[in-house]
């Protein structure tokens, strides 16, 4: 799809000024929407219980299924934002969005509920969140840094706001109509796609659309793999495609890294192993203090605590992990925040009452914050950056496997035991193990580095166990960003 006329490249401002801090504004309003938005489920997950029949595993799969595509349909977008551009991206994953919530309003079982909210509504999520972060990129060089972690404050906006309103609506109007409300407000993102406009450069090419000549070239290379079935080179054909299926794999899912590379190794494992308990207090710590007696408003204002500390915390651990001091130590510094995420969930356990679970929210909150803005950094740090998105595609994909499962199976306990203490003492479990796991076998890999320096063995490659920062290249103004770079947020 061509993107832009003569008109529009008129209209394009340069980078980091003008027309730039516009869509600055548009990635802060997207992250809020769609980062911001899968916390708040839980405030329905009572009512959704109720009407539906269903039980603490089943409600979760729905939030679940939302959060796990979110995160894992990185790849996707990626091809979808190099074939068509950001702005078609972020829009086409505004329409989805909304249309999912719309239809989840009209839904006459909790199965339904998996496919419209769940799916459709986490896949347009991912498309205008990720598509949104790459179109930053484009728009901002010199000030790339500043205007990521500006727009990240979004992600703690939104998770500030979203509880508020649905707790609100839902008194007010019940489920369906705040669903169907959602779904509008979700469009929103089309708008905020539609200031994404493609970036001009000074040779009069636009950044985000499609190579030229590219969309000839595919045809002829289609029509000639047509031609060649009855030809006697079919079967090298056949071969050639297998060899570009290969290539694409290696490009999106790096699993090369994954087996040479033990610091990326050990991290994936461990953030993986975590992802099965960090998201279980978002979904459930609403439900449980409903449960214990606590009233509606205000179990919905703990989601908005932990969102509003993090829009202050979690610039401060950013700046707080760049100083020198944690040059090569950030993967301990992230240990140490999944840690106290693990062990803050014991506040929990020993009391429900409001206050108590006040101190829990912001305990909590501040660890989140580090795990959140060290998540992606300490990935930078063992990664070389020419493969960081190929490395990200793999990481974010199976981080989603677990995000998917954790709650369901939590739930399951839950309705077999019929006591919550299990969601909190689940969280605990995997995230208190995943941190230790994480910091002792960093450890040991430096120590096992240290020695095979000391002894200087010939012909062994340090990079495949040596835990370090890799080196980032400055990037000149005049060459443009990664294509597409996979960007979650925790």
């Amino acid at each position: 799809m061509p993107q832009g006329g003569a008109g529009e490249r008129k209209a394009a401002k340069p980078q980091d000024q003008g027309w730039a801090w516009m869509v600055l504004l548009a990635a802060v309003v997207l992250q809020g929407m769609t980062l911001g938005f899968p916390p708040c489920i839980g405030i329905f997950f009572k009512d959704l219980q109720r009407d539906f029949q269903a039980s603490n595993s089943e409600t979760s799969w729905f939030p679940s299924i939302m959060v796990a595509v979110l995160h894992g349909g990185g790849p996707l977008c990626s091809i979808l934002v190099k074939r068509f551009g950001c702005r078609f991206a972020v829009m086409l994953g505004g329409l989805l969005s909304g249309m999912g919530m719309v239809s989840s309003s009209f839904c006459r079982s909790i199965s339904q509920l998996y496919i419209t909210a769940g799916f459709i509504t986490g896949l347009g999520s991912c498309f205008s969140f990720q598509a949104g972060v790459t179109a930053l990129g484009y728009y901002f060089v010199r000030w790339r840094t500043l205007a990521n972690a500006m727009a990240s404050t979004g992600v703690s906006l939104g998770f500030t706001l979203w509880p508020l309103l649905s707790q609100y609506l839902l008194d007010e109007m019940g489920w369906r109509n705040t669903f169907l409300i959602f779904g509008g407000i979700l469009l929103n993102c089309c708008v905020c796609g539609a200031i994404m406009r493609p970036v001009q450069l000074s040779s009069g090419s636009l950044l985000q659309s499609p190579m030229a000549g590219e969309e000839p070239r595919r045809r002829a290379e289609e029509t000639q793999l047509s031609n060649g079935a009855s030809s006697p080179h079919h079967e090298l054909q056949k071969q050639s495609r297998r060899t570009a299926c290969f290539h694409v794999l290696q490009k999106y899912l790096a699993f090369d890294i994954f087996c040479q590379n033990k610091g990326y190794q050990i991290y994936t494992i461990g953030v993986t192993w975590m992802m099965m308990g960090f998201a279980l207090p978002h979904i459930y710590l609403v439900p449980y203090a409903i449960q214990n007696g606590v009233e509606e408003r205000k179990a919905a204002l703990l989601i908005s605590v932990i969102g509003f500390i993090n829009i202050f915390i979690r610039p401060f651990t950013g700046l707080l992990s760049g100083h020198k001091f944690f040059s090569g130590r950030r993967i301990y510094l992230f240990s140490l925040a999944v840690l106290l995420c693990g062990l803050s969930n014991f506040i929990c356990v020993v009391s429900a009452e409001f206050s108590v679970l006040i101190i829990y929210c912001v305990i909590l909150s501040i660890a989140m914050s580090g795990v959140g803005a060290l998540t992606f950094q300490v990935l930078m740090d063992v990664v070389e950056m020419d493969r960081f998105s190929s490395a990200l595609g793999l990481f974010t994909i199976l981080e989603s496997i677990t995000l998917l499962i954790g709650p369901p199976l939590t739930g399951l306990l839950v309705d077999v035991t019929n006591d919550f203490h299990y969601v909190f003492y689940n969280s605990s479990f995997f995230l208190i193990s995943a941190a230790l796991f994480m910091a002792l076998a960093f450890c040991a890999l430096e120590k096992k580095t240290k020695l095979k320096e000391a002894s200087k063995v010939p012909g062994d490659n340090p990079s495949r166990y040596q835990y370090s920062e890799m080196p980032t290249q400055s990037q000149p103004e005049s060459q443009p960003p990664p294509a597409v770079v996979y960007i979650t947020s925790i």
